[in-house]
């Protein structure tokens, strides 16, 4: 077998270990830090043996249940997604541990402790805890990869989903990985038909359930996933430390940092869950102190239920964020009583997180703000959310609230005689993933209320993954276009607009309308669709007049441009007391030019 070894990134070494193992199915919803693990699938299909199936989905419940179904007919399936993602999925995720696959099936979970991109620190390993289902915990980009063979195969053998966990610092590390041939499974899709058990009624379901416990029971005793000891010289007696994932290697790196390799019992779990009782009476037994360094929650800690353990139940490992190096150094020092590390300097990012030069999102919320000073602002998840800075996002919370928190501010004010705007903000992913079921319960429960999409033709925060209104599938095929406006008159929307954003004369206006319509005896929901692509692409840009935008003598430093609009490529000089434009920032798209009180900001045409 032919071998070579590549630098990859963690998802990038997980795509290709998807590919080598034989899966034959893979769905996903993009969503950091998981999103390139379906990309390189899909950017190394060719490697594939046999036919390969890659789609990226509306959202992580769908994509959870092709992968379902594709298992069910004995081939190799994957769903991908991030930590909250498996929220999305929890219902049919839930149900799999009793019901079971077939042909193996991997969901591939990335945590993102921190947290860096997401709305929670949610643990996976917890969830699968919950939902009696067995969750690897890789430590390392290259192990990640490794183990995805190994977990197809324990998948087939219990005939159930398996969860691997890699984390941020494993999705987005780098490491020399090596690659292999794919295999060549030979597998035709042949489903069996069983109802008493693709089909269970609540009476089959004791039964399902007595047999995932037998299972479980089973799977913790397999002897490959059992935790890895690397024994010590006993100079630190009946002490040990436990760890699992991106902390293991961590640690493993401190350890020997401080001349510590070899003097303490040291443990990589493998498997956090299930856990074999037996290691934790061996535990039990052969150590007096134990410390467990596990992110985020105290999954294994719990789960050991040793007199001496501690960890994150104790105090003695923080709750919350990453254990990275210099935390893990600070509880490692707690626990032996060695000296402290010397406290490192609070590092804070110096300007803020804001909207790109030219987003279209940025014009479309200065002029909701502008219209509407008083409003109410739901908005959602994506590169949008940073709508806050200009004061037009009130609310984030998952993917798909927005509009329905918008008519849950409608209900409530409406109660008291009147109601102030609610301006919902929602991406045109997001819209798809998660908003036309709230868009349809806002419509029949009558709240008058404007819904804002924000149509940028892509999946801007996670990498320009298609959208369905595009026409375009995983790896650029053409496929089936669904428009956004015929699924919101489809929802029983009356007033419905589309503008391009950077028209705000005319976007303006229209807001105004959609307000009038909300207040008016036949009003309802009315929705306005905020139609212009994304300026990272380069076809968009490519397409856009080409300006030179200015600020002439008029400027007199009121700061409006830079404080109420926040485009990048607007800065203030402190020292003459004015606005200038940095021209290697600028696009030149002059959505500032209406924002000055005075018409210092011009545009001119280039030669």
């Amino acid at each position: 077998m032919s071998e070579k070894v590549k630098l990859l990134m963690g998802n990038e070494a997980v795509g290709q270990g998807l590919i080598e193992a034989g899966c034959q199915i893979a769905a996903a919803y993009p969503g950091t830090p998981s999103t390139e693990i379906l990309q390189t699938v899909i950017d190394s299909r060719d490697r594939a043996i046999e036919p390969l199936h890659v789609e990226w989905s509306i959202n992580e419940k769908i994509a959870f249940e092709v992968a379902l179904a594709g298992s069910y007919s004995g081939k190799r399936s994957v769903a991908v997604m991030k930590q909250v993602g498996l929220n999305v999925a929890a219902d049919p995720f839930m149900r799999t541990a009793y019901i079971g696959v077939k042909g193996g099936m991997l969901t591939i979970v990335a945590d993102d402790p921190g947290p860096h991109s997401s709305q929670n620190e949610q643990d996976t390993r917890l969830f699968c805890l919950q939902g009696r289902v067995p969750v690897i915990d890789p430590a390392s980009p290259a192990e990640a990869k490794v183990l995805i063979p190994a977990a197809f195969e324990l998948s087939e053998k219990y005939e159930l989903n398996i969860v691997l966990r890699p984390t941020t610092r494993i999705c987005h590390s780098r490491q020399n990985v090596t690659l292999g041939e794919p295999l060549k499974l030979g597998r035709s899709a042949d489903f069996q038909r069983d109802p008493t058990r693709w089909a269970a009624t609540p009476a089959f379901l004791p039964a399902l359930h007595r047999k995932l416990n037998a299972n479980l029971e089973k799977i913790a005793q397999e002897p490959d996933w059992q935790p890895r000891l690397t024994p010590s010289d006993n100079s630190q007696p009946r002490t040990a430390l436990v760890a699992s994932g991106i902390v293991f290697s961590n640690l493993v790196d401190l350890l020997d940092e401080l001349g510590l390799t070899g003097k303490i019992d040291l443990y990589q779990v493998l498997m956090p869950y299930p856990l074999n009782p037996s290691f934790s009476e061996t535990l039990k037994r052969d150590y007096d102190r134990v410390l467990v360094l596990e992110e985020t929650y105290p999954v294994i800690e719990l789960q050991l239920a040793h007199p001496g353990a501690v960890g994150k139940q104790t105090g003695h490992v923080p709750r919350e964020g990453e254990l990275l190096p210099d935390i893990l150094h600070q509880v490692l020092a707690d626990f032996l009583n060695l000296d402290q590390p010397v406290a490192l300097p609070d590092e804070r990012r110096g300007q803020r997180p804001s909207l790109c030069p030219g987003c279209p999102h940025r014009a479309a919320f200065y002029s909701i703000k502008k219209c509407f000073p008083q409003g109410i602002f739901p908005s959602d998840i994506g590169c949008y959310t940073l709508g806050m800075n200009l004061g037009a996002v009130n609310t984030v919370h998952c993917m798909g609230a927005c509009i329905s928190q918008g008519a849950g501010f409608y209900q409530a004010y409406a109660q008291d005689g009147d109601f102030p705007t609610v301006v919902v903000t929602i991406g045109d992913s997001t819209f798809f993933h998660a908003g036309i079921p709230a868009l349809v319960n806002a419509v029949v429960q009558q709240a008058r209320i404007i819904v804002v999409i924000l149509d940028n033709a892509t999946t801007a925060m996670t990498g320009g993954q298609p959208v369905p209104h595009m026409g375009i599938a995983a790896g650029g095929k053409p496929t089936k276009s669904i428009a956004i406006e015929q699924l919101v008159k489809a929802s029983g929307v009356e007033f419905l607009e589309t503008c391009d954003p950077y028209d705000n004369e005319q976007f303006e206006k229209l807001l105004q309308q959609a307000d009038d319509y909300i207040r008016s005896p036949e009003g309802g929901v009315a929705v306005l669709i905020s139609r212009h692509g994304c300026i990272m692409d380069p076809s968009v840009r490519k397409s856009q007049e080409a300006t030179l935008i200015q600020i002439n003598d008029k400027c007199i430093g009121c700061r409006k441009c830079t404080n109420a609009f926040e485009c990048p490529a607007l800065i203030f000089d402190e020292q003459n007391k004015v606005a200038l434009i940095d021209q290697d920032r600028c696009i030149g798209c002059g959505t500032c030019i209406p924002v000055c009180p005075v018409d210092a900001i011009i545009k001119e045409k280039n030669g």
